[in-house]
């Protein structure tokens, strides 16, 4: 039971970390940027996001750096926007599973191109 509310918290917490990035967010080292998933620990103590970000491996860090900065503004807009005893503390973490989904979609494709019998 617990754990189902621990899963609609996660994703109400991923709804709007979405929109406080895209929206409220005003530094320009914040580039494009897909919160892709969220894991909430059993007591909401902390949220573990995961972040995509289009760009060189110099933007991604340069994002993860203004986003660190910002967790102070970050949290406290999420407090104000989602009703919890305590706002959980925020962890941010690069999702490199869209890259790799990429990579192996590129593979495939090289491998489908270099056989003609498919």
């Amino acid at each position: 039971m617990a754990r189902i509310r621990v899963g609609r918290v996660g994703e109400q917490i991923k709804k709007e970390l979405s929109v406080i990035l895209q929206a409220e967010l005003k530094d320009p080292r914040v580039g494009f940027i897909t919160v892709t998933g969220v894991d909430v620990t059993n007591d909401l103590s902390q949220a573990k996001v995961f972040l995509s970000v289009l760009g060189t491996d110099q933007q991604k860090e340069d994002t993860l750096k203004a986003i660190d900065k910002a967790t102070g503004f970050i949290r406290s807009e999420l407090g104000k926007r989602i009703r919890l005893r305590k706002t959980p503390d925020l962890l941010f973490q690069f999702d490199s599973s869209v890259e790799y989904g990429s990579r192996i979609d590129r593979l495939l494709t090289q491998l489908n191109e270099g056989n003609p019998e498919h």
